[in-house]
């Protein structure tokens, strides 16, 4: 018996679970790091040495890790369920697929990446690296989020060029937020480990680094709402552009706070949940400019655009 098939209603939902389950990982990792757990279980992809589970129930570190794997246990039911989804739908459309399927790839590249984590102890470089691939995907998700709620067929801008081009501008700045974070975090205090190595970087600099880059973000942010707001663009857009400045502020203070008051475990574990709600508004914000030429019932699939309608590339 094969799989029903289900609405577009429905698996717009699917893609939802999604979006949250990859963006729940990327916290409950950094739980691992914060809390010393990240050679907890000792072993891959078992946690020691012939025992898939610690021997201790009582070992805090190996017991945290180990959930951290049942977690992604868990994402990678969402993102199975994610392609399984895709390909019911009805009517299936093969960007909606084809954005899935990049899940799958990116969750097996992120479980061999995090087992050469642990094999490497906690090499730095690796840990960004397994960050920065989380990011990824996460992008992935929110992308297909947004185009299993639109019609399919081509898309327009729904604001001017040069606000278009200001999107892209803050997308790119959003990414070198990201980046320069990890180069914080691999030169901070929370390695995972007391014995893990670290980037042999002076912190104040690369924190100033990272800081100069969320005032670039942040501004171009700020532009970019105005810009909108002169322009009247539909709401969506401009609610977007809202957010982003909402989220922007929240996690500004965040940092400068967590960093002023030596770094506390805590205050760290907030800031990278503001990563996670910065970098899915950025995305965000990037899909809301520009949209169907059509406007069809929720979930359903409008029918393609005029041929005259100037179609946006990579939305």
């Amino acid at each position: 018996m094969g799989l029903p098939a289900i609405s577009p209603a429905a698996y717009r939902r699917v893609t939802l679970l999604a979006v949250v389950a990859l963006g729940f990982i990327v916290v409950t990792g950094a739980a691992v790091r914060l809390t010393g757990s990240g050679l907890g279980c000792t072993d891959w992809p078992t946690c020691e040495q012939g025992r898939l589970a610690p021997a201790e129930i009582t070992d805090a570190p190996a017991m945290i890790e180990f959930v951290n794997r049942l977690i992604t246990g868990v994402v990678s039911v969402a993102v199975v369920l994610a392609v399984a989804g895709a390909w019911r739908r009805r009517p299936r459309r093969r960007d909606l697929v084809w954005l899935a399927a990049g899940l799958v790839a990116g969750v097996v590249g992120q479980i061999v990446l995090g087992g050469l984590v642990v094999l490497f102890e906690l090499s730095p470089r690796l840990v960004m690296g397994h960050f920065l691939l989380s990011m990824v995907i996460l992008w992935n998700a929110v992308v297909l989020h947004h185009r299993a709620g639109r019609p399919g067929g081509p898309v327009v801008a729904l604001v001017e060029p040069s606000l278009v081009g200001l999107a892209r501008l803050v997308f790119a700045a959003g990414a070198l937020v990201v980046f320069t974070g990890t180069v914080v975090t691999a030169s901070g205090p929370h390695a995972g480990d007391s014995q893990a190595a670290r980037l042999d970087l002076f912190l104040p600099d690369v924190a100033r680094l990272h800081g100069l880059s969320v005032v670039v973000l942040a501004s171009l942010a700020l532009v970019l709402a105005v810009g909108l707001r002169r322009q009247q663009a539909p709401p969506a857009v401009q609610r977007s552009s809202r957010v982003l400045l909402a989220v922007l502020v929240a996690q500004a203070a965040v940092g400068y706070t967590q960093y002023f008051t030596g770094v506390p475990a805590l205050l760290v574990g907030v800031h990278i949940l503001g990563a996670v709600a910065v970098w899915s508004a950025v995305v965000a914000l990037n899909l809301a400019v520009s949209g169907p030429t059509a406007v069809s019932p929720a979930g359903a699939d409008a029918p393609p655009a005029p041929a005259d309608a100037p179609a946006l590339a990579g939305s």
